[in-house]
């Protein structure tokens, strides 16, 4: 073992990590504001994804698509959010309802997405 204060030796924790009680008010509120941000991204991203697959799921009923396709295309909603960060719902969702005869702005989708995202919110908060 490391005497104190010095580093330790690869794969050891030094002598500062091993005693929490040596913790100032200081390094506890912001291990709490750490572990509150993480939680809170966590949180973020579960509603996020659940706002797109309700999304999906309210495209789909708008272009007739119901049952297992209707779940297999809000998947592709929730996806195509990951390939194109915060905005690939919205530009799938508006060039496939426009495709598909459905006049609807990108405003008009945008608001249903932040109604979405209250319900998607608390459905997360829920457990559901």
């Amino acid at each position: 073992m490391p005497q104190r204060g010095l580093p330790s030796p690869i794969g050891e924790h030094t002598a500062w990590q091993e005693e929490p009680e040596n913790m100032t008010t200081f390094d506890k509120r912001e291990e709490g504001f750490e572990k509150k941000f993480a939680v809170d991204e966590e949180l973020k991203f579960k509603a996020e994804a659940r706002r797109n697959r309700l999304l999906g799921l309210w495209a789909a009923d708008r272009q007739g698509i119901s049952g297992d396709a209707a779940s297999a295309y809000a998947r592709d909603i929730i996806t195509a959010d990951f390939d194109e960060a915060g905005h690939g719902a919205l530009r799938k969702v508006t060039a496939d309802l426009t495709a598909n005869g459905i006049a609807v702005t990108e405003e008009q989708i945008r608001a249903k997405m932040d109604e979405l995202m209250v319900q998607a919110i608390a459905q997360v908060k829920a457990g559901n």
